[in-house]
């Protein structure tokens, strides 16, 4: 069967999907139009549909249709069978279309998952303790259907976030691994949405309860693939030094399910980083920007910004009108020369203050010009505690007063 032929017949099936056919029926007549053609030839006919415009949300749904090709006893086996021929289908191809490179090695790849998921505070550690907590929730409220457990159930968008930001994209930019990652985040956001959507809904009857069990069901799927497809394929191809920033990284995430990350000591050391000015950018733990680009995020940043060093010397000012004003001559005075005498104490007191870890921050909130200001004076520091200098913020908050309290200067 060509390809055009095979992505006309999928889009027959798909038809008939839409116009409200039986799944088992149409699951019937594509095991007999394509038994004996090779998975990888159906997923090259998935592709053309794509490439000529069928959404992503349409293909995923053959695959409920083409597992039915594949062995196992139940229909999550199914469907992970299915997908892991796309895996090796996508794996194939990318070694037929690509220069000599090194290949990866799938072929143990669950069981170096398994030795990954082993060791405490291991970001697949954790990710396994949440599916394993997630499923004790589920039978939970399986058995009790206690709708109080709901809030729990849906702290699953924490973990599958975590996964959206931290693991999908790595496979797509730095491994080229494009579908099974394409196909399980746009199914997490499904779920995700319709796990929220019901959760919003006061009225809990016969088909809110079938539209939760199909998502529940859905969502337990989704564990099975995380732990049979999406882990191994990481364990083979993500490096230590990714593991150790997927593990930094993952502290920014709430809590879900109850378990809370334990430490993996290895990982904790922050790689010795100092800036610099490489290849005309200035080079920082966050990322490298040019001059021009730096200096123009600060100056849209809706702030006055100040910066004074250790030595309470003024550093920099960000461009722009401001209320409080700093002309250029300021730049490499001594902060206290700017300020009048009756205000020069209280400067001098919130930076020894700062320099001697008795504060961080100091808010301070004024009406200037009819506006309402907040000045607010913070600590800068580095990751060891040392004082680097202070850095002075100045707010216009009129649009938070229009905004809550309908009050207009």
């Amino acid at each position: 069967m060509t390809e055009l032929a095979a992505a006309l017949k999928l889009k027959s099936y798909l038809k008939r999907l839409g116009e409200g056919e039986d799944l088992e029926d149409v699951r019937a007549d594509f095991v007999r139009e394509f038994g004996d053609v090779e998975a990888s030839e159906i997923m090259q006919a998935e592709q053309e549909m794509m490439k000529e415009g069928t959404p992503l949300s349409e293909v995923q749904r053959l695959c409920d249709i083409h597992s039915a090709l594949f062995h196992g006893a139940t229909r999550q086996e199914k469907i992970a069978n299915a997908e892991r021929e796309v895996e090796a289908s996508l794996e194939r191809q990318k070694a037929s279309q690509s220069a000599p490179a090194v290949q990866k090695d799938y072929s143990d790849k669950n069981a170096r998952a398994a030795r990954l998921e082993a060791i405490p505070g291991h970001p697949l550690n954790t990710l396994v303790r949440e599916n394993n907590a997630f499923t004790e929730l589920l039978a939970r409220f399986r058995e009790t259907r206690d709708a109080s457990l709901l809030p729990s159930i849906r702290e699953l968008q924490i973990h599958f976030a975590k996964k959206g930001d931290l693991i999908y994209p790595l496979l797509k930019v730095r491994y080229n691994i494009s579908g099974p990652a394409e196909v399980m985040w746009t199914v997490d956001d499904e779920i995700r949405d319709e796990l929220g959507a019901l959760t919003r809904q006061n009225l809990h009857d016969e088909e809110w309860s079938g539209r939760l069990d199909a998502v529940l069901t859905r969502a337990e799927e989704m564990i099975y693939k995380e732990q049979n497809i999406l882990f191994p394929i990481c364990a083979v191809n993500f490096t230590e030094e990714e593991w150790h920033e997927i593990y930094r990284d993952a502290k920014d995430y709430a809590v879900c399910f109850g378990v809370e990350p334990e430490k993996w000591e290895e990982a904790e050391k922050e790689p010795d980083f100092k800036g610099s000015v490489s290849n005309g950018e200035v080079v920082m733990p966050g990322g490298h920007l040019t001059v021009e680009q730096l200096t123009a995020l600060l100056n849209i940043i809706p702030m006055e910004i100040s910066f004074v060093d250790a030595d309470n010397i003024n550093r920099f000012f960000n461009e722009g009108p401001k209320v409080f004003k700093r002309p250029a001559a300021a730049i490499d005075r001594e902060v206290f020369s700017c300020h009048p005498p009756k205000i020069e104490p209280m400067v001098r007191k919130i930076i020894d203050d700062f320099r001697n870890n008795r504060l961080d921050s100091v808010p301070i909130w004024m009406e200037k010009e009819g506006h309402t200001m907040l000045v607010k004076y913070m600590a800068v520091r580095d990751k060891s505690g040392k004082y680097l200098g202070t850095v002075e913020l100045v707010q216009d908050m009129e649009f938070a007063r229009e905004r809550f309290l309908g009050v207009r200067s």
